[in-house]
């Protein structure tokens, strides 16, 4: 093919819409087979609840319970290896210290780490917490990309090039590769957008050397900040918000991909790159920035927040497809898995509440609060609903992030930090316990035909 003739694939040309006309054609499926053939879809029942693909050890959602001899929503519960997440954050701040290490331990190691462990684990994880040699500037400065998620994906599948036993998938080398990929993961994604904001914004460049004995927390905010200052209340909010985080059952999109990868046999940083591949999605870790571009949207069409009558009308104007994306959706209320509440929505919403009392930003917590009270209400009318709906954790996450300061293109990788130690231990525990392939069936509902001669066409 000579120059003159080569397609411009940059660009949707006309010849790309007349074939899409083709795909929509052949590739819709007709919602009432999914009833004749009942097929969940989504892999969830008409009531939420998921179908079962596996059994799991390292976590547990609940949202319903038995009452007078019926299952029946109620309010939602989050346990690693069967301790509860409430009482998790409860005890690191009452003893006044960052909890997103130990609950990395207990999600990789099933049980709680004394004093001697915790210390010796943290220091392990900082000493980890180093790039290959040039690293930064043969691979993350060059080529930056606009999308972190992107870029975050491209590093980990480059570090298998760095990797002497890369395709060892015994126990002993995963955990290897999965301790130092916890640990880089800040790193990584804080210089990605650090090389964007200064190839594509035009803003100054500084690199700053990860601090070993800082918590995660504190060395997301000392990389990212010129002068890597911070105050307690910062770094534990956010050390809140990756613990909240860190895992959700073997369920959610991005660590059921985790599963049905590691269950090929395939290495560790491809998983991990599928995985952030289903947690870039608008559906899943992509929804807090959704959520905060939807709050900027109403901040600018509601005059006054406090009258719920006006708030009210303009969020059923979004629920109807006329307001802000047009996509109908009331982003950060409603889960599949929760109903009457999220468990990490209720305890981030009063360290949001803090945050935003020494940013000066109370107004704007009480138009979150406004929403969140009028929203659920709102939908259930209008929407046929077979559970309850509350917020969900990316509800108040991408407020609290914004004021942190941390920029929304990290909002996403900030998920990936905390939720790769939840993929690495269900990676672990896939390799430990499975031994098959995952391998669902779909349906064919295509009539069978005959082939036709391309001269008879």
């Amino acid at each position: 093919m000579n120059t003159q003739e080569t397609k411009n694939f940059s660009e949707i040309t006309e010849e790309m819409y007349e074939l899409s006309e083709l795909v929509k054609d052949n590739s819709g499926i007709a919602p009432e087979l999914y009833g004749k053939y009942d097929v969940k879809r989504g892999l969830r029942d008409i009531d939420g609840s998921g179908v079962v693909a596996g059994l799991t050890s390292i976590s547990e959602v609940t949202a319903r319970c038995v009452k007078d001899g019926n299952v029946v929503p109620c309010a939602g519960r989050l346990y690693y290896r069967g301790i509860s997440v409430n009482d998790i954050t409860s005890a690191c701040l009452k003893e006044g210290r960052h909890g997103f290490e130990e609950t990395v331990y207990l999600l990789l190691f099933g049980e709680l780490p004394n004093a001697a462990q915790l210390e010796k684990f943290n220091a392990l994880l900082g000493s980890c917490r180093s790039l290959p040699p040039s690293f930064v500037r043969d691979v993350i400065m060059k080529a930056p990309s606009g999308d972190m998620m992107n870029a975050l994906a491209r590093s980990v599948l480059t570090l298998y090039s760095y990797d002497d036993n890369p395709d060892d998938t015994s126990i002993p080398n995963v955990l290897r590769q999965s301790l130092f990929l916890i640990s880089v993961f800040p790193l990584l994604s804080v210089y990605g957008y650090q090389a964007y904001d200064h190839y594509h914004n035009g803003n100054s460049l500084f690199i700053h050397s990860p601090e070993p004995k800082f918590s995660t927390s504190e060395n997301i905010l000392h990389l990212l900040r010129p002068d890597s200052s911070f105050t307690k209340l910062e770094s534990t909010v956010l050390d809140i918000a990756l613990i909240l985080h860190a895992e959700h059952g073997g369920g959610n999109n991005s660590t059921f991909t985790t599963r049905v990868v590691s269950s090929s046999g395939t290495d560790t940083y491809s998983a991990i790159a599928a995985a952030l591949g289903s947690l870039k999605g608008p559906k899943h870790g992509g929804a807090n920035i959704k959520v905060m571009r939807m709050f900027e949207d109403i901040r600018e069409h509601v005059s006054d927040y406090g009258d719920d009558e006006e708030l009210s009308a303009y969020l059923e104007k979004i629920l109807n497809k006329d307001a802000f994306d047009r996509s109908g959706l009331i982003y950060g209320v409603g889960h599949a898995v929760y109903s009457e509440s999220d468990p990490r929505a209720l305890i981030l919403r009063s360290f949001v509440e803090k945050l935003a009392a020494e940013k000066k930003r109370e107004d704007e917590f009480k138009l979150y609060a406004a929403v969140e009270r009028l929203a659920p209400k709102i939908i259930a009318e209008r929407r046929k609903m077979y559970k309850g709906v509350s917020v969900n954790v990316d509800f108040y996450s991408g407020f609290a992030y914004d004021m942190l300061g941390l920029p929304a293109e990290l909002y996403t990788p900030i998920f990936a930090v905390a939720r790769v130690a939840g993929w690495s231990a269900h990676r672990l525990e896939e390799l430990v316990s499975a031994g098959k392939i995952i391998r669902p069936a779909y349906r064919e509902v295509a009539p069978l035909r005959k082939y036709i001669p391309l001269s008879e066409r």
